[in-house]
């Protein structure tokens, strides 16, 4: 059964910066310590995305660091927060596809996973550039890389959701070609679940007839309303992660709240 840890919107910023107070540095240390206590056998630990804050080399290097001390192997997407040129600079190790966007297959026995660069840009204009596209480049990348899972089911993994979740600020900057999304996964029927970032808030549901998850963010989360229209607005709430399984049966989506889930637990 493969075993899958998701971390998304991570924020990093240079040393000696706060995002509402908060330390995204120490916020994803003590995920990531977290991870390499109670799921060190993980197959992966899959970033999907906003790895920054502003984009900038120091951040990059703080978060490569971090990712250096993870036990199991890690695979990375970038989101609207990022520069994939900066991005690629600094994590040399990460290979792109054969047209320069942060994307890859990986094979285990039973299932396909598939991490897609949702960027929408250059250029870097903002804010549309915080929307969520997949060219003509990348539908044709994910088209062929559905045809040849070979009968695996296949996991998708993308910064921006795919569709509206019912915030209202978020959804105006979600992936901007929704129909073309989905239009290509319908025809080749093989995902199973598509897994997503930005929203910052725990979200789970179906839509289309396949089931979907976003997850929480190591560092500030969504405030709850919906209908907020500053999609900047943050609140402290636990430090979060994701932890998949697939089973013979099909999937199972855990959601980590590790500030808590931490502590010694007791007999209630």
């Amino acid at each position: 059964m493969t075993k899958l840890i998701v971390f998304t919107d991570l924020h990093m910023v240079p040393e000696g910066t706060t995002i509402i107070g908060l330390d995204p540095y120490q916020r994803l240390l003590a995920g990531i310590e977290h991870v390499n206590r109670y799921h060190a056998d993980a197959d992966r630990v899959i970033f999907t995305g906003d790895l920054t804050h502003r984009a900038d080399t120091m951040s990059y290097e703080r978060l490569r660091e971090l990712i250096s001390l993870l036990v199991p192997p890690a695979a990375i997407t970038i989101g609207n927060h990022d520069y994939r040129e900066r991005f690629l600079e600094t994590f040399t190790h990460v290979a792109p596809d054969e047209n320069g966007f942060v994307q890859q297959a990986i094979d285990f026995d039973d299932c396909r996973v598939v991490l897609l660069d949702t960027l929408f840009a250059p250029p870097y204009d903002y804010p549309m550039s915080h929307a969520g596209y997949l060219c003509e480049t990348r539908l044709a990348w994910l088209d062929r890389t559905l045809s040849s899972a070979g009968g695996r089911p296949v996991l998708l993994f993308m910064h921006h959701p795919p569709h509206k979740t019912g915030f209202t600020g978020m959804d105006a900057i979600r992936l901007g070609n929704e129909d073309a999304f989905y239009e290509l996964v319908l025809k080749h029927g093989n995902v199973r679940h598509i897994f997503a970032g930005h929203v910052h808030r725990t979200i789970g549901g179906s839509h289309r007839g396949i089931s979907f998850s976003i997850f929480k963010s190591p560092v500030h989360q969504q405030p709850m309303p919906f209908d907020a229209p500053n999609a900047s607005l943050s609140v402290d709430e636990p430090a979060a992660y994701g932890i998949v399984v697939v089973t013979e049966e099909g999937l199972q989506v855990h959601h980590e709240d590790y500030e808590i889930a931490r502590r010694d637990s007791e007999i209630a």
